[in-house]
């Protein structure tokens, strides 16, 4: 299965052990590094309908995502990115928009989906193929296959349960694992491919149609109807120089199972179909046609998230680390946090102020020195909320020490980018060989809405404890996006844990109401958020004070990567 990317930072290329990256979003590089892109390149124009290249040559099932993306040496970066699919409570209300695309072998599903996909010129597009999901051949079965002899086009051949379960979690936009089928050895590859974060999700196959679960799923149903000479040879072409099949082989096939097959399984879903395309990708008129209805469907579907906050009292704990301010020396205690103590359930704050860090005079060096220290503080802090179990050792004396040790299997990192990459050194620092992932969302300056670029996450992230990590948090609006995505890649929300140099208490509530469960910990929280959703007083664009790209003319305090 070939993915695409979306990425925002151009990280230099890493082969960490236990990384995978999500179908939508990433190909075989990581997310890694310490430059960052400063500017996204302008979006790709809608691209017209003309005739396919040659398909490239493929042994295994495929599946996808597309355009508009920029390709570059290194990695691909999506030029849109992936507005909020989920309300203010953090619940999904956007269910993807899927059209199944249905025909006889070698009809030209994949031309017309590619064609679909080519005009559409939607971000977050998947291409599923029912290829992906033939069963797993038992030996006898094998040996039949070997010999064009086990009919791969019966319904049967294929594990519509499995098929089904991915396309219902794609659908809700969800993270899902989808199988690799190799056509040489007539199994599955042990590595399955990690698909996210779909807009219109485009599902292909021969009985597309065959399944009543499968129908229910379908927003769109298009039958591709091709001349069945042309059907064979396009067959013949294809399992030659892609499948390694000799034509003997190829021809006894299609006359004992493919042709029989399409007349008694695939044919009569036609009537299922709310659109033939005669001649395949060829018919330009009839793609047209699709592709209007699919946009004026996105267009019903695509409502801004409001800007609501839920403002009245979240809950009554809220815990201080009272030793913190003489550990850290030069930060003062600030009484500003007190008054919010009964607002904040599961918001954990060191009462503490970097004057330092806060004052705009500071240099640069001073910033990055007691901005490291509040983090190590900050993590410290965080890593005293995971669950411990109680466990002896014994000492170098012979002597048996009673403590305790993380109950659970793991913990993971992830990082807002960019400034939430700042505390990526302190938390490794804590934690030795701690796993990393990461995360661009970056504003819209058209709609105002925050959009997912970028995510590099590691394999079975949702077995772990994770530590969203981000400088400053404002609205709430990435922070927001960030757990959802965690969510939907089936961690716990009880298992994540916010952490901020600074939120504002708008952030917190936000983020505290969607997602109750969510452990925020900060070491201040400012009180007010200004017209252009900059903290006040703040501390300044984090980032760039950090990184030495800041403006000292025009401080501002915003979600790093946000501009709100």
């Amino acid at each position: 299965m070939e993915t695409t990317s979306s990425a925002g930072k151009p990280d230099e290329p890493r082969t960490d052990e236990g990384m995978e990256a999500d179908g939508s979003m990433s190909r075989s590089d990581s997310g890694s590094g310490d430059d960052y892109l400063d500017g996204l390149s302008s979006r790709v124009p809608r691209c017209p309908l003309t005739p396919s290249l040659s398909p490239q040559k493929r042994t295994t099932s495929q599946s996808k995502t597309e355009p508009p993306l920029l390709r570059t040496d290194k990695r691909t970066i999506y030029t849109a990115g992936r507005p909020p699919w989920y309300n203010v409570t953090g619940t999904t209300f956007k269910e993807a928009f899927v059209i199944g695309l249905c025909g006889g072998s070698a009809s030209g599903k994949t031309t017309v989906a590619n064609k679909i996909i080519e005009a559409l010129d939607v971000p977050w597009v998947v291409l599923l193929s029912m290829d992906s999901f033939y069963k797993v051949l038992n030996k006898e079965e094998q040996e039949l296959a070997a010999k064009n002899e086990y009919n791969f086009d019966h319904p049967d051949a294929f594990d519509f349960e499995l098929l089904v379960t991915v396309l219902r979690k794609l659908k809700k936009g969800k993270s899902v694992k989808v199988p690799v089928y190799d056509f040489t050895s007539h199994c599955r590859r042990k590595e399955w491919k990690t698909v996210y974060g779909a807009n219109v999700v485009i599902f292909e196959g021969i009985l597309a149609f065959a399944n009543k679960e499968l129908l229910k799923l379908l927003d769109m149903k298009v039958f591709v109807d091709t001349d069945s000479d042309i059907r064979l040879i396009r067959r013949l072409k294809r399992d030659i120089s892609q499948r390694g099949r000799d034509i003997s082989g190829i021809i006894k096939q299609y006359n004992k199972f493919v042709k029989p097959a399409f007349e008694q399984y695939i044919e009569p879903t036609v009537q299922s179909a709310d659109i033939v395309v005669p001649r395949g990708g060829e018919n330009f008129v009839a793609l047209d046609l699709i592709v209007q209805h699919v946009h004026s469907q996105l267009e019903k579907r695509g409502k801004k998230v409001p800007r609501q906050l839920h403002v009245e009292p979240i809950g009554v704990s809220v815990c201080f680390l009272e030793s913190a301010n003489a550990a850290a020396g030069r930060f003062k205690q600030s009484s500003r946090n007190k008054a919010c103590d009964s607002n904040y359930n599961r918001c954990c704050t060191f009462p503490l102020s970097a004057v330092c860090a806060r004052n705009k005079e500071t240099n640069r060096d001073e910033f990055i020195f007691y901005s490291k220290r509040l983090m190590r503080l900050l993590i410290e802090h965080a890593l005293s909320f995971l669950p411990l179990k109680p466990v002896s050792v014994e000492t170098p004396q012979g002597g048996v020490y009673d403590g305790k040790r993380l109950s659970g299997k793991r913990i993971t990192g992830v990082s807002i980018l960019r400034a939430g990459e700042t505390m990526e050194q302190a938390l490794m620092a804590v934690c030795k060989d701690i796993r990393l992932g990461k995360i661009l969302i970056q504003t819209n300056h058209d709609t105002g809405e925050p959009e997912l670029h970028y995510l590099r996450l590691p394999k079975d992230i949702s077995e772990d404890y994770v530590i969203l990590m981000d400088s400053t948090v404002s609205t709430g609006a990435a922070a927001l996006m960030a757990v959802r995505v965690l969510l939907d890649h089936d961690v716990a929300e009880d298992k994540i844990f916010l952490l901020s140099l600074l939120m504002a208490e708008m952030g917190v509530h936000s983020v505290a109401y969607a997602f109750p469960k969510v452990r925020i910990i900060t070491t201040a929280v400012d009180k007010e958020v200004n017209d252009q959703f900059h903290i006040i007083p703040g501390i300044g664009n984090f980032g760039d004070r950090y990184f030495g790209t800041d403006a000292p003319s025009d401080w501002c305090e915003s979600d790093e990567g946000m501009d709100f």
